[in-house]
């Protein structure tokens, strides 16, 4: 079935079977982190809700620690099954499963180990440090499950079995949303109750992935007798993974670096280009939904050798994301005033916000192509363009964009600077995809 669907099937139907379910759990995803911050915003205490998003960095290091092996993994394998050597693919994964395991325990112990000098950096204050403490140890405690649910939930759709990848994760966050304010408020348990509730969440993600890894697999294992992988694979692992992982850590420096920017022209610039932010971010998860759900067929093709097919698929992949891109970002540039007033009304919020909104919505065709090559790259294992694209767009050329345009521009420099990047960074990905190619041929 599953050698149907990457070889044979129609390129609409195998695309859209692979990427819906990717795309409607990178959405539930986005509604759970909206409601969590619901919740803890309920308890009233500005102290409390400082503390927790102060702690924020410490969740995205877990997610792109859980990346490396999610993503690096289910590249190698979408390779290794498209070249036929299904045992191989099989030792991969499991492999990844206990690495993620292993690295999980190896953060729990840091943390716990160097949990004041972690907090102070993190910016904990007398006022704050309570609270960013209860809610820092449950995560600490909690990491090798948050960890681990990014590995199996990437690599069974190397199989094609993105279906019971989303199921599981939408199920994990809807256990988070229901024992958040049982946690929070009916424990009394405040920030650390929110952590547990998180941690809970991900528990229930790795139980439902481990079953339909033994019930539904055929290719994929979680046995521990199955992890014995070369040196040069455990490499291409890494080589794959690291740069993918480093995606969320550039999102966390682009939305800082900003705010340092933005600062000095008041507080209600910062608070605008956060909703602005909030509202861009629902379409570029949509399209990376879109993105990541094709890397699986993009890898078994170039594994398979089957040039035509791959074309196909990354042209298709083109279409579907600038064709999202576009009409969406043209739809919510009409009603952004309309959009920024459903967050605050406060009008010089909604008129900075508006133009914000705007002007980061002019590029999201070009993140669509940056996206598309990002995890063309990475489905094929080239190591150097992926890792280049994953540090540039919030990242180096981002940076740059910032430096320059707010020196010769200003404030209007500043909020131009992300679009700007998304310009530099879709000329490097077709840059780099020139020179992939010709290599290839």
């Amino acid at each position: 079935m599953e050698n149907e669907l990457f070889e044979r099937a129609p390129i609409p139907k195998a695309y859209f079977k692979m990427a819906l379910p990717v795309v409607f759990g990178m959405v539930v995803s986005l509604v759970y982190n909206m409601v969590d911050t619901f919740f803890i915003a309920r308890t009233q205490n500005t102290d409390l809700v400082a503390g927790v998003s102060l702690c924020a960095p410490v969740f995205t290091m877990m997610i792109a620690l859980g990346d490396i092996f999610g993503l690096g993994g289910s590249s190698v394998i979408s390779r290794l099954f498209g070249e036929k050597r299904d045992q191989e693919g099989r030792r991969v994964s499991g492999f990844c499963f206990y690495a993620a395991i292993l690295c999980g325990v190896a953060v729990t112990a840091l943390m716990l180990v160097f949990r004041e000098p972690i907090l102070r950096l993190l910016g904990a204050d007398a006022s704050t440090v309570e609270y960013a403490s209860e809610y820092y140890r449950y995560m600490a405690l909690g990491a090798p499950l948050i960890i681990v649910s990014l590995t199996p939930s990437n690599l069974i759709r190397t199989e094609g079995m993105a279906l019971q990848s989303m199921i599981s994760t939408v199920t994990g966050s809807v256990a988070n949303i229901i024992l958040d304010p049982i946690f929070i408020f009916g424990l009394g348990m405040g920030a650390g109750g929110a952590a547990i509730a998180t941690v809970l969440g991900n528990l229930v993600t790795d139980l439902l992935l481990v079953y339909f890894v033994k019930a539904k697999s055929r290719k994929l294992t979680v046995s521990c007798r199955d992890i014995r992988v070369e040196k040069a694979v455990v490499a291409s692992i890494f080589a794959i993974g690291i740069p993918a992982s480093l995606t969320n850590i550039m999102q966390s420096f682009g939305i800082t670096l900003m705010n340092r920017y933005l600062v000095r022209y008041g507080t209600e610039k910062v608070a605008a280009m956060g909703i602005a932010l909030k509202v861009n971010m629902i379409v570029v998860l949509v399209m990376v939904g879109f993105a990541f759900g094709a890397q699986p067929l993009l890898g078994y093709c170039y594994g398979a050798k089957n040039s035509r097919r791959l074309s196909a698929i990354l042209r298709f992949d083109l279409l579907v994301e600038l064709v999202f891109s576009a009409v969406t970002a043209l739809l919510l540039a009409v009603f952004a005033p309309q959009i920024v007033r459903i967050f605050m009304q406060d009008e010089a919020i909604v008129g900075a916000g508006s133009v914000m909104l705007r002007c980061l919505l002019v590029s999201t065709p070009l993140i669509g192509v940056v996206l598309v090559f990002t995890t063309l790259f990475q489905a094929e294992g080239k190591a150097l363009p992926a890792l280049l694209l994953s540090v540039s767009r919030q990242g180096v050329l981002f940076a740059l964009c910032l430096v320059v345009l707010s020196a010769l521009l200003g404030y209007r420099g500043v909020i131009c600077a992300q679009a700007s990047a998304d310009l530099l960074t879709a000329a490097l990905a077709l840059v780099l995809y020139r020179i992939v190619s010709k290599r290839n041929r």
